[in-house]
Parts: structure tokens; C-alpha cells; sequence
């Protein structure tokens, strides 16, 4: 079903005699020395201070080789363009005089302060801590030119830190002029001619089920009856691409930006307001366009016909995620009855798809409870309930049902370029020590066939439901996993057991989304859009889906610092999800907040060694073993927010410290 994708080959061309331009990124060691990372296999292409041409830290850039050595292959180079720039802007603070301003940004990498012309601090004022939106950098400035765009509240150091996550990984903390008046001038009314255009389900029952803190609906699901046991079920879609068409400062933008972003206190929306969470949501008791996936199925999941198009739909109502699960589990509530049905048709496909091969891994997540301030007050663990199921499962099938559309149309006998959403078979260096380590639980794999892996997967997630083993071999078998990426070659989603699978059922908070919609809708029209950049704005979504991920991890860890910091001294039970030579992490049971225990704080009880293939370290004098997947006893000794780094130390089962357990041997030795 899948095959390992060719590496991408560099950017080559020339640049005067025996000399390569490669595209690469630029990454700025904190002593200040730089090197492109190229990716075409061979070592990092160096570049000095003085030879950056105003690239910055992550930039995209075209560099010259300019020396290399023969032996040694090591390569020497200078920048010669930037490509892309990875921010455009920066949190720091102002040194304001009479007569000039500069600003210096917060970060560990070493780069120029910025130019700020008096007309343009917008009344920053000397060591106010800003936002700072970089404005020209031509290769004869000394030095960039910004504006302020933001002053930060002192006492707030929440926002600060939020803002800093978000500018340090590229992602705009605010909307050009020139987009959010291009948002402004959309009509807020639904044109006459264009719903004449479309299929009209304003008379069929149609609902949205989202997090109940949602404000950007992107799906509604409409259920009628047709006859003979069959139902129509419709996937209704927000139509961004009607409001967001290429070649506009809105479309740019929003693939600038290529995802949203979901901080625990705030949303860095892809599309402005405007469009997210007014003309394009699929609000209750509104008139919406949308882009649909509709289907014939009886209540065995079995689908008789599908149809993709364009629709108009009025929601009837919005529901949240609990408010559905609570009609599952008691039977009874508004639209019960249609709930009921599309809840047994989700459970059908679900159960479906496992027995074709998809993998059933469960992942736990964190919802934080916070104040007016965005402080922490407390964690809960959210659980994927029926409810959720119910959802994700029309959602898949209508995004399996548009690429398996898509791909069935061939120009010149070629494929259409189009933004398949693939996941690849697991790297074998990953998986065999995993299989050997879950050997000794007693799990056997077949490797004969990718299939086979993915039923001895579920097999196994199946055996250690409820047993010690659990955690350990869940988040170890998420390891030897590929990442999922966009790509215009499909090699097939192995972990959905999908041969043709996209993203189809969010394009307001996803670019690729747009880009499926705009590909899906020529094809509907009978002009099939050729888009020639299809791979390269494939890998731009790719890397923003990363940093996005990147963003949501710190800022989930920074609260996480924040809301343990209140416990220093205070004792959890907590899980071991992680072994290096240096320590073990811990993550706490009650609040899933994880912290690293140094073999530094364990020196004094033992001497520990790293043994890999068990995912352990075990004391050279005592035998004790702190194993991934043990439970242990941990007390909370430092919480640093800057760092965003917990330090625990172990301590005896039931609380203890480690002096009050038996000494060791080794000690009482020394004592005589």
C-alpha cells in the first residue's frame, strides 16, 4: 500500500563558473556562527557573520559555496538571497531617545537590533517591552528598519510569553492593513445569484457538534430520510475559497501563515475574524455557503451513492461535544433519534476501518482551566469519547471520498497535482527495537506485510488495554511512527489504512483545505486547475503544520511550569515517560505535567547507567531499576518558566525520602 518517499533534491543552479547556488535554512549557532542546512546529504554549508546578507535565524535562503575542502568535503559559503523569511516579527524592548529608536529583540541567537523611525513607535516609550513588525532590510541598510505594532503589559507576563512562542516559530501575531481591509469589503450577504447556483439544504435538519469553547465552525452534518432504510448525509464544509481566492493579500496571508494556531488562552487564526468566526462559521440559524460531501447510506455504514458539490445550508442548532455525549448515553434529547442513528452509523465505520488495517492508537490530551489573566487553575484530561467519534468518522469519509474523486482524474494520463494527506509505513530502525522490547510482554509481531504490522499493532494496543504495560508500549509505538505530511505523491495514509486520503473538512483554520477545495471545484467545472508549485506549497504546509505543533507543545509545557509552580516541595505519583543517560522523565498521574529527574539528584543513593534496549536506568550497586512505564514517586524541586522546565526528584514509594528507605550496603560499609 505504501512505499518510502525520495528525499528532495536540493536547489541547484549556477552561479558563475564552478560555483553551486543551494536553497537551504539558515540556522545561527548562539556564538554567532551560522550554517545553511541544505538537506542534499552532504555536510552543512557554513556561513560567517559578515556573510549573512540580512538573513536572519530560519530564513530560507539561497547560498553561494565559496570554499571546500577537498579532504574533508566541509563547505564554506555566503548568502546570496533570502528566499522566505521565517519571522517577521519580534518581541523585545525599546531604547527610545529625543532623536532615535532602536529595538532590541528577547532571543538567544545573536541578530542586529532594528531601526525604529520615531513616527512608527506608535507610543512605545523607553524599555517598554514591544512587538516589533520587521519593514525593509535592503542589502545597503546597516541595519533593518521595523514598526511597533503592539506594546505588551508589564504586568502581563503570560501574553508576553504566548506572543514570544508564536513570533519565534514565524507565525504572525497580527493581520497587515492592507488583509483585514481586503476581509472588510466582503459582503456579509449571500448573493442571490450564487445560492441559485448551488443545491439548497436549508430545509434539511442540520447541526455542528464542536468544543463547546469553539467560535470557528467548519463542518455541520445534515441527515435526512430517503427510502427503503437508506439516509442522505451530508458533510457540509465552510466555503472559505468563495471569500478567499488566490492572488488576493487574504490568500497570501493566510499561506503565509498555512494553519491556525491553538494556544491554551488564544486562537492565531489563519484567516482574519472576520472570516473564521463570522462570514465563513457555520453559525446556528444562519444562511451559509459550503462546499459538500453527501452520501446514500443505509444504518449499516454501507455508502450507495456519494455526490460533491457546492450547497447553501442553515444550521438548526449548535451543540458541543458533551451536550451530544450526554444524548448517547441517556438516549434522549434534541434530535435524539438522528443522533442515535449517526452515532451507530460512526461506530459501523469505525469498526470498519480497524478491520481493514487502520491503527487504533488512543492519545490523551490537556485542557487547561485558567483565570481572566490566562492563569493556570487548573488541568483536565480530555477523553475521546462517542461523541468525538461521531464526528471524526464523516469527517474521514468525506476527505477518503474527495481524493478518491480527485485521483481518478488524469490529464495526458497523468495525475492532477493535489494535496494528498499521506502517512508512511514505519521506519524499520524504530520498529525492531520496539518489537523486540514488547516481546518481553508477550507480544508478537508479524512483519511479513506493512498490513500485517498494523494488525499486530492492534492486537497488542488491544491485549494491554487496562495493564501495567499500557502507557509504555503505547507511547513507544507512537514513536516508531512516520509523521504525516502533505504531498502531491500518493503513497497512501497507513496509519488510516486509506489508499487516497486528504484534507478536506477544515479549510478555515488549514491552507491545504483551500488549496483540496479549489482543486476539487475545477474538476466539478470541467477545467482541472495544473498547478505546477502543487509539491513546493505541499512542503510549506508541511513545515507550518511542525512549527504549529512546535508553538502548541511549548505553550501547553509553559503552563504546565506555571501551574506546577505553586506545588514546589509538594509529592505526586507520577509515570516514568522517558530514559536518557542523564535522567528519567516523569509525568504526573493527576495532571499529565511532565519533569525530568537528574541522575545528579539519584548520585548520592546510587550510580545509574543508561541500558537502551530496555528503556531503563539501573543502579550499578543497588540493582534498582527506573524502567519506562514504571510508576514512581516524585517531588516537585524547581519550575522554570523561561526555561519551561520541571525538575523532580524521586523519592520512596508512599512519599519518602530516599534517606529515610534501608541505606544501601555501600554505605553502611563506609560508615564502619
Amino acid at each position: 500500500m505504501s512505499r518510502k518517499k525520495d528525499k528532495p533534491k536540493p536547489h541547484t543552479g549556477k552561479q558563475g563558473r564552478g560555483t553551486q547556488a543551494l536553497k537551504g535554512i539558515l540556522e545561527i549557532t548562539r556564538s554567532g556562527i551560522g550554517y545553511a542546512v541544505i538537506g542534499d546529504g552532504k555536510d552543512d554549508v557554513l556561513i560567517r557573520p559578515n556573510n549573512f546578507n540580512t538573513a536572519m535565524n530560519g530564513d530560507e535562503v539561497i547560498v553561494k559555496v565559496t570554499k571546500q575542502n577537498e579532504r574533508s568535503l566541509k563547505r564554506e559559503g555566503r548568502v546570496v538571497e533570502v528566499k522566505t523569511r521565517k519571522q517577521t516579527e519580534f518581541v523585545g524592548h525599546m531604547q527610545v531617545s529625543p532623536s532615535f529608536a532602536f529595538f532590541i529583540a528577547d532571543t538567544d541567537k545573536p541578530m542586529p537590533d532594528f531601526y525604529v523611525p520615531l513616527d512608527q513607535l506608535k507610543g512605545a516609550k523607553d524599555k517598554d517591552r514591544v512587538v516589533v513588525r520587521l519593514k525593509q532590510w535592503g542589502a545597503d541598510d546597516k541595519k533593518p528598519t521595523g514598526e511597533v505594532v503592539k506594546i505588551m503589559s508589564q504586568e502581563d507576563a503570560n501574553d508576553a510569553a504566548m506572543q514570544e512562542l508564536l513570533a519565534e516559530n514565524g507565525f504572525p501575531l497580527s493581520f497587515p492593513d492592507d488583509v483585514m481591509e481586503e476581509a472588510e469589503r466582503l459582503p456579509e450577504v449571500l448573493s442571490a445569484a450564487e445560492i441559485r447556483k448551488r443545491k439548497d439544504y436549508r430545509e434539511v435538519l442540520t447541526f455542528t457538534i464542536d468544543p463547546v469553547d469553539a467560535k470557528d465552525f467548519d463542518d455541520a452534518i445534515s441527515i435526512r430520510p430517503l427510502r427503503d432504510g437508506v439516509f442522505e448525509i451530508g458533510v457540509h464544509i465552510a466555503d472559505v475559497s468563495y471569500y478567499v481566492e488566490p492572488n488576493t493579500q487574504l490568500d497570501d496571508e493566510a499561506y503565509k501563515r498555512a494553519t491556525s494556531v491553538y494556544l491554551p488562552d488564544r486562537v492565531n487564526p489563519m484567516l482574519p475574524e472576520k472570516i473564521s468566526n463570522e462570514l465563513c462559521s457555520l453559525r446556528p440559524k444562519e444562511d451559509k455557503f459550503t462546499f459538500s460531501a453527501v452520501f446514500h447510506m443505509n444504518a449499516k455504514g454501507e455508502v450507495k451513492q456519494s455526490w460533491l458539490g457546492k450547497t447553501v445550508i442553515h444550521s438548526n442548532h449548535r451543540f458541543s461535544y458533551e451536550e451530544v455525549q450526554e444524548i448517547i448515553e441517556s438516549g434522549e434529547g434534541l434530535y435524539g433519534e438522528e443522533i442515535l442513528l449517526l452515532n451507530g452509523i460512526a461506530q459501523k465505520l469505525r469498526k470498519k476501518r480497524f478491520s481493514k488495517g487502520a491503527i487504533n492508537f488512543s492519545s490523551t490530551e490537556v485542557r487547561f482551566k485558567l483565570d481572566e489573566k490566562g492563569k493556570p487553575l487548573g488541568i483536565v484530561v480530555k477523553e475521546s469519547k462517542e461523541a468525538h467519534q461521531l464526528i471524526e468518522e464523516f469527517m474521514l469519509l468525506a476527505n477518503r471520498t474527495v481524493a478518491e474523486n480527485v485521483n481518478k482524474i488524469k490529464i495526458n494520463k497523468k495525475e492532477i497535482p493535489f494535496p494528498y494527506r499521506v502517512h508512511d509505513v514505519p521506519d524499520e530502525e524504530k520498529l525492531n527495537p520496539f518489537i523486540a522490547f514488547a516481546r518481553k510482554y508477550g507480544h508478537k509481531f508479524d512483519i511479513s506485510s506493512p498490513e500485517a504490522i498494523a494488525r499486530s499493532f492492534n492486537q497488542m494496543l488491544a491485549d494491554v488495554k487496562g495493564r501495567p504495560e499500557q502507557h509504555v508500549l503505547e507511547q513507544l509505538g507512537i514513536r516508531t511512527m512516520a509523521k504525516a505530511v502533505y504531498t502531491s505523491d500518493n503513497i497512501g495514509h497507513y496509519g488510516l489504512a486509506f489508499e487516497h486520503y486528504c484534507h478536506f473538512t477544515s479549510p478555515i483554520r488549514r491552507y491545504p483545505d483551500v488549496l483540496v477545495h479549489r482543486v476539487l471545484e475545477s474538476i466539478l467545472n470541467n477545467q482541472p486547475i495544473i498547478d505546477k508549485k502543487m509539491e513546493e506549497k505541499c512542503k510549506h504546509c508541511s513545515e507550518r503544520e511542525r512549527a504549529a505543533m512546535d508553538t502548541e507543545r511549548a505553550s501547553n509545557k509553559y503552563k504546565q511550569v506555571e501551574f506546577m509552580s505553586q506545588y514546589l516541595g509538594e509529592v505526586f505519583e507520577g509515570v516514568i515517560s522517558g530514559v536518557a543517560a542523564f535522567g528519567f522523565w516523569v509525568e504526573t498521574v493527576e495532571h499529565k505535567c511532565e519533569g525530568l529527574v537528574s541522575v545528579v539528584s539519584l548520585s548520592d543513593y546510587d550510580e545509574f547507567r543508561l541500558v537502551e534496549g530496555d528503556y531503563s536506568l539501573i543502579g550499578k550497586r543497588s540493582g534498582r531499576k527506573f524502567k519506562m512505564g514504571d510508576k514512581v514517586w516524585i517531588r516537585v524541586v524547581a519550575a522554570n518558566l523561561t526555561k519551561r522546565q520541571l525538575d523532580y526528584e524521586w523519592v520512596i514509594e508512599g512519599g519518602k525520602d530516599i534517606e529515610e528507605e534501608e541505606e544501601p550496603k555501600s554505605k553502611k560499609r563506609r560508615k564502619k
